[in-house]
């Protein structure tokens, strides 16, 4: 049982997902907490500290979100952080006004004091800022203790209360000891211990599952993917027989994928797995549909069609298990009451009806996708499983810009696994986060042999990343990229031209629709 853990109140920033990753990545479990949360309710649950996130709202606005004012009195330490510093400093007695002039970016922070948050750092460090209010009277008992050109009161501290705020954010990469100041926050002031691991997570989720399942049966949703391979393995781990896997071959899946999927649980990890083809329904369904929300929408309906019809079949089930993990949740909605932005429907995240009849065990929800494959390699599971790149849930439906038929999901099949072929033969695979191709509804003229062709446009698709709420387009070698475009071109029927996509996440996000 982990007894230390950081609480994070999240006001929507982009980078509150970080702020929990540093943490974590410190050996100490971190939560992100809605940031309506009462202090009564925040206290029971005994975190050792608090910290108030970024977020796009103004303080000064009349809507600005705000937490309970009694956070600030039970005891333990807070870090407010930009948006959550001027809200420390509000609540408290401060006074915000709107900045002259934004400060956004880089800047060089001159520190008063090099001991506790800054202890470690040098009188002057860079740091960035994203904010347009500032702070123009500290409350009683706050001293300021880092300053910029811009910015007076760029850091501040109780040490009485043990209260401090941040106008930076530290926990971006732009900071480069931002690391080093949430380690002082998390150990010397707020005095935590590390706890928090693969190996502790895995103990815990297994206590945890078989004490809510008992000798119930718990039906598993299989797509082959990292997020459910890993969740398939978990629940084995804690329940054995006790588990049902369901897989569904929606017809839109990658080349051979179907066959892998059922060679490899089935077979080698003897799961009771349960194969249903109902490709044909899928595509019929598909038939005519454009809009990629559209597209998303009837997959996941049909989807729950045919696993209720299948479910009905395999008897009394009480429990389903599915993989969502915390990206899902902040894309899909504000799930956790933080005033963030709906980019698209994930096919995880509020998808289930009702009658479904069902209770839900979401045991990755917590997790950030490079914890789940640490959580991979903790189980066991090779690294063709763990370092599999993530695939969408609608499949190739959202890889296939406007309708989807037979014929271009066969030539997408294709042009995908030579991509892929390609870039293992490279040693390029674990580098990436995600590569692969889509078919454009954009015809081009060409020219093979001595005849002019009028065929489809393939995009490749590379990217780096860590947990997918940030990506770089990937910068692959020419020579590999002419390999590529050429094999496709020769080799799958219907395609003579190949384009690399240079965009990154933001604006754009990774998969096209």
């Amino acid at each position: 049982m982990i007894k230390d853990w950081i609480a994070i109140l999240d006001f929507g920033s982009q980078y509150t997902h970080l702020i929990a990753r540093r943490i974590r990545e410190f050996g100490v479990y971190s939560k992100i907490v809605p940031y309506k949360i009462s202090a009564k309710r925040l206290l029971s649950s005994k975190p050792k500290a608090i910290i108030l996130s970024g977020g796009p709202a103004s303080i000064i606005a009349k809507k600005a979100p705000v937490c309970d004012k009694k956070i600030f009195n039970i005891g333990i330490p807070v870090l407010g952080i930009c948006y959550g510093a001027q809200l420390m400093a509000r609540s408290l007695g401060g006074r915000i006004a709107k900045a002259k002039q934004r400060e956004y970016g880089k800047a060089y922070i001159s520190l008063k004091t090099k001991k506790g948050i800054f202890e470690g750092l040098t009188s002057n460090e860079m740091v960035w800022m994203s904010h347009s209010d500032k702070i123009t009277k500290l409350p009683t008992g706050f001293k300021i203790i880092g300053s910029t050109k811009n910015t007076l009161i760029a850091a501040i501290a109780d040490y009485k209360n043990r209260l401090y705020g941040l106008q930076f954010h530290p926990e971006v990469a732009h900071t480069p000891k931002g690391k080093k100041i949430l380690k002082n926050f998390v150990f010397d002031i707020a005095d935590c211990e590390k706890e928090w691991s693969m190996s502790s997570f895995v103990k815990s989720s297994v206590k945890r599952l078989r004490e809510k399942i008992g000798d119930e049966k718990v039906l598993c949703g299989l797509s082959g993917g990292v997020d459910s391979s890993v969740l398939t393995i978990l629940l084995k781990k804690a329940i054995g027989k006790n588990l049902i896997v369901m897989f569904i071959d929606n017809g839109l899946l990658r080349k051979d994928e179907a066959e892998l999927v059922k060679r490899r649980f089935k077979n080698h990890y003897k799961i009771n797995l349960k194969f249903v083809d109902a490709s044909e329904i899928f595509l019929k369904r598909l038939k005519g549909i454009k809009d990629p929300e559209k597209k998303r929408k009837i997959i996941g309906r049909v989807f729950i069609d045919v696993f209720k019809k299948q479910a009905k079949v395999l008897g009394k089930i009480r429990f389903l298990a599915q993989g969502t993990l915390y990206p899902d949740i902040i894309e899909s909605h504000s799930a956790l009451g933080g005033p963030s932005a709906t980019i698209k429907t994930h096919h995880n995240v509020g998808g289930l009806p009702k009658n479904l009849k069902f209770k839900l065990i979401e045991p990755l929800r917590d997790l950030f996708k490079d914890e789940v494959r640490l959580l991979g390699k903790e189980l066991g599971m090779p690294d063709e499983i763990v370092y599999r790149h993530p695939f969408p849930g609608p499949g190739l439906a959202v890889r296939i810009i406007g309708e989807i038929t037979k014929q271009k999901l066969d030539m997408l099949r294709k042009a995908d696994k030579i991509l892929i072929d390609e870039v293992k033969a490279a040693g390029l695979y674990k580098r990436l986060w995600q590569v692969f191709c889509v078919l454009l509804p954009v015809k081009s003229v060409g020219v093979m042999g001595d005849e002019r062709t009028y065929e489809d446009v393939v995009a490749i698709r590379a990217v780096t990343s860590n947990d997918a709420m940030t990506a770089q387009w990937a910068k692959l070698p020419y020579g590999f990229l002419e390999k590529v475009s050429n094999r496709v071109i020769n080799e799958v029927k219907g395609i003579n031209r190949v384009v690399y996509d240079i965009s990154s996440k933001p604006p754009s996000t990774i998969e096209w629709e």
